[in-house]
């Protein structure tokens, strides 16, 4: 027996208007698109009288679902149900979509079913305007085909896919608690303010107890020499304590470059820039993947010290006292801050006894094998609840 399928136009009303019969006095909920979270829930709720926001918004009421149709926030998966508002009307960002559940339709259902990666594949292919303006037409919502299961196993999938999301998230949460606990033995230990810090003993410049380089620089000139293929670390392969090797590409090099790029175990990977608040970004190398090397706009940091402990480094670079250095001495120029060599080799390093920098790292290595394994069980249920997702779209489940 076929699946029955229904037009969403057909079970939803699609961006209704807003009653006459609303008071200029009364208070509504708004939502910007940065209140919607690409996790499917709203991240933060502003109030205002209706006078303000009736005129340049759209207008929707709670239970509604709310999907972005503008590039890259489609795409990126922010999408919302309103059944938790704290009022019974809202209003929000004019590049969002209201849908309104008809009777024959659970709320809960409709939303999995626009937020979900199979149905953004579709929508993106649909997509009208011109690059970097790139939206959803109403249309393409409106002639959508849905799976429509009765209303009872729509609310039995609804209910599947909603403990699924909701194991993901505690699991996303313990990871980050996992990651803030490492960062409080830090200031449990070693203080968090740069007076608690300093108070280990008079700081010494990095340049004194580590060796310090950039990377390859790409479109240089090689006037003939041998060269080979080997993967280098660009800065969007370095976050903020982790690394992120979900893409990592290759460069032609000789072997005298990749002998004095090449990546040791323990070196500390440093951006020299971007957001202010991105200064100190890095994270440790730990052999990820054979004989790489690194991009000019990576500073490696390698310890040569048996004074100081690289995590032990690697921490204190990227703790407030390290960052408020890095704010001190940047370049910065509308929004994006920077530092050189110069600057990173005079950072204030303080050394506290050796031992209390091993108890530290046996700490944080024991918190990071435990976040490893989290990590890849996270792995294993967004898998599933992409699976169950993209079953549901498809009328599977």
């Amino acid at each position: 027996m076929s699946m029955q399928v229904a037009r969403l136009d057909d079970v939803c009303e699609i961006n209704p208007r807003m009653p006459k019969t609303l008071a200029d006095d009364d208070v509504a909920t708004f939502l910007p698109m940065a209140a919607v979270s690409e996790d499917g829930h709203i991240d933060f709720e502003e109030q205002r009288e209706v006078r303000e926001v009736k005129k340049g918004y759209t207008y929707f009421e709670r239970g509604d679902v709310l999907v972005a149709k503008i590039t890259p926030c489609f795409e990126n998966g922010k999408a919302t149900r309103t059944i938790s508002l704290n009022t019974a009307v809202g209003f929000g960002s004019t590049e969002f979509h209201v849908l309104r559940a008809g009777k024959g339709i659970d709320r809960s259902y409709l939303f999995h079913m626009i937020w979900n990666s199979k149905f953004r594949e579709v929508g993106a292919k649909n997509m009208t305007g011109s690059a970097g303006q790139r939206r959803v037409p109403a249309d393409f919502l409106k002639r959508l085909e849905i799976p429509l299961p009765p209303l009872d196993k729509q609310r039995r999938i609804a209910a599947i896919l909603d403990k699924a999301d909701a194991l993901r998230r505690e699991r996303r949460r313990a990871i980050e608690l996992l990651g803030s606990l490492t960062q409080s033995i830090f200031f449990e230990m070693f203080g968090h303010t740069g007076e608690d810090i300093l108070n280990w003993g008079e700081p010494v410049p990095l340049s004194e107890l580590a060796e310090i380089g950039s990377g390859i620089t790409k479109g240089r000139k090689l006037n003939g020499q041998t060269t080979r293929q080997v993967p280098y670390l660009a800065v969007v392969n370095v976050q903020d304590r982790r690394l992120d090797l979900t893409t990592v590409k290759t460069i032609e090099a000789t072997e005298e470059e990749i002998s004095r790029y090449r990546l040791q175990r323990d070196d500390l990977l440093l951006t020299e820039g971007g957001d202010p608040d991105k200064l100190g970004r890095g994270t440790l190398w730990a052999g990820e993947i054979t004989e790489a090397i690194h991009q000019n706009h990576i500073f490696r940091v390698r310890a040569k010290s048996t004074s100081l402990l690289p995590l032990f480094l690697s921490w204190l670079v990227s703790s407030p006292y390290g960052k408020k250095y890095f704010l001190s001495v940047a370049k910065q120029t509308t929004g994006i801050a920077s530092i050189n060599r110069t600057q990173l080799s005079a950072f204030p390093t303080v050394l506290p006894p050796i031992d209390l920098q091993r108890r530290f790292v046996s700490l944080a290595n024991a918190a990071a094998v435990e976040g490893r394994r989290s990590s890849s069980s996270l792995s294993g249920i967004v898998f599933l609840f992409s699976s169950l997702q993209q079953r549901a779209f498809s009328g599977e489940l």
